[in-house]
């Protein structure tokens, strides 16, 4: 029996895929738990149709998702803070302290969406990465200065 899977299936498949299973399986298991539906001819059409919709409006939204990176990969971001000896922060900056510059400077981030690499304790210039959306991440330049 042919089956359309409408949800991720780890032995079988993703959502979406057209697979052949046991008539047993199918109907004892898949389908009473809304796991796949049986295989149509116009049901694949319709899946299909929608599956390209889909991902019309993922390339869609992954081009909007670049030129944001683009120009956040273009901003530089300087943060004060003060220091004591050997030029060490009171403290460190942290994923929020950049999300509150981004903002100020008209980008909106999510403090979750940025990657620091190693703790920011020191003044000097460091490298984040921030994602935008699966697949499209944004490294950003950020300047630690003395706080006058």
């Amino acid at each position: 029996m042919k089956v359309i899977l409408s949800q991720d299936v780890s032995s079988l498949g993703k959502v979406g895929d057209l697979v052949k299973v046991s008539d047993g399986y199918a109907r004892n298991f898949l389908i009473p738990r809304r796991l796949a539906m049986t295989a149509t001819e116009t049901r694949v059409k319709e899946f299909r149709h929608l599956q390209a919709v889909a991902d019309a409006k993922k390339k869609k939204a992954a081009a909007g998702a670049k030129k944001v990176a683009d120009k956040l990969s273009s901003h530089t971001v300087t943060i004060r803070s003060q220091v004591g000896e050997n030029d060490k922060l009171f403290g460190s900056v942290t994923n929020n302290d950049i999300a509150l510059e981004l903002a100020k400077a008209g980008f909106k981030v999510e403090r979750r969406d940025i990657t620091i690499a190693e703790p920011i304790k020191v003044l000097g210039q460091y490298r984040v990465k921030i994602k935008i959306t699966s697949g499209v991440e944004a490294e950003v330049k950020v300047n630690i200065e003395r706080e006058t």
